[in-house]
């Protein structure tokens, strides 16, 4: 397996590569993995979110453990929506409380798939080829905005809005994800912990079909879905969600009042 992310440089300058014992491996791109010849020491980069999707694909009802829970017949396509390229953060970063929002805030820890190559109705073989690697997210949620509207579920508004996308610490090539589990703590509190083998859908099978509908580009995301040990957030606490193999992803959420000053 192999761990890549992204970092800024001191002078600026974003850059991508595979990070082993300290140092990056410099790489053009996600989508143009060839070597640049550069190796530079990770101490003196600042980490940014794994990739810069285009877009996140978000699934809903997409392992059996919650659908039965919430009485939901498992779906014959992925049920998704749309989270925008803003409302990524990397590992480490602030999710910000919207100032016109003080309800319910809610995490979702998943698996996320990240995109290597464009992919547009695609085969079971050429969507598994598709896949570059697999990170974690967090797909944050204003909980109260969903129905706020008796006329119209606002699934978009409610998961869009900037920093509602935590994507990291890193992409893994080459994982196994069919024995691994996904554990979500909140202050330290083990609040999900669930295996990704309970996926309705494959992430090659996600790939595939969700091509059927929209075109997938280099380093867009698509995050799996979640299980069972959803929950509400205050402001201060930290989320931490792990799976072996791919790492941490650490992120705590800032009062309006905080993000303010």
């Amino acid at each position: 397996m192999d761990a890549w992310m992204r970092f800024m440089s001191s002078d600026g300058e974003v850059v991508f590569g595979r990070v082993e014992g300290g140092y990056l491996h410099e790489y053009k791109s996600l989508d143009q993995p060839v070597p640049t010849g550069a190796v530079l020491s990770t101490r003196a980069l600042t980490p940014l979110a794994p990739c810069a999707p285009g877009k996140i694909v978000a699934l809903w009802n997409n392992f059996h453990a919650l659908a039965a829970k919430l009485d939901k017949p498992v779906p014959a396509h992925p049920l998704f929506l749309l989270k925008p390229a803003e409302s990524v953060i990397g590992s480490g970063e602030a999710i910000r409380r919207p100032p016109s929002y003080a309800g319910k805030i809610v995490y979702e820890g998943e698996l996320g798939i990240v995109i290597g190559r464009r992919c547009r109705d695609a085969s079971a073989e050429q969507a598994a080829e598709s896949i570059f690697g697999y990170t974690l997210v967090n797909d944050v949620t204003a909980a109260d905005l969903l129905n706020e509207n008796p006329h119209f579920p606002q699934w978009c508004r409610a998961k869009g809005f900037d920093t509602f996308c935590c994507i990291g610490p890193s992409i893994v090539s080459g994982f196994d994800w069919r024995a691994a589990r996904l554990v979500t703590t909140v202050d330290g509190v083990e609040r999900q912990n669930y295996p990704l083998a309970d996926m309705v859908f494959s992430p090659a099978e996600q790939v595939r079909l969700i091509s059927q509908d929209i075109t997938l580009e280099p380093g867009d995301v698509i995050a799996c879905g979640t299980s069972v040990g959803v929950g509400s957030i205050k402001d201060g606490a930290t989320v931490t969600i792990t799976i072996d193999g791919i790492g941490t992803l650490s992120n705590t959420l800032a009062a309006a009042c905080e993000v303010a000053l």
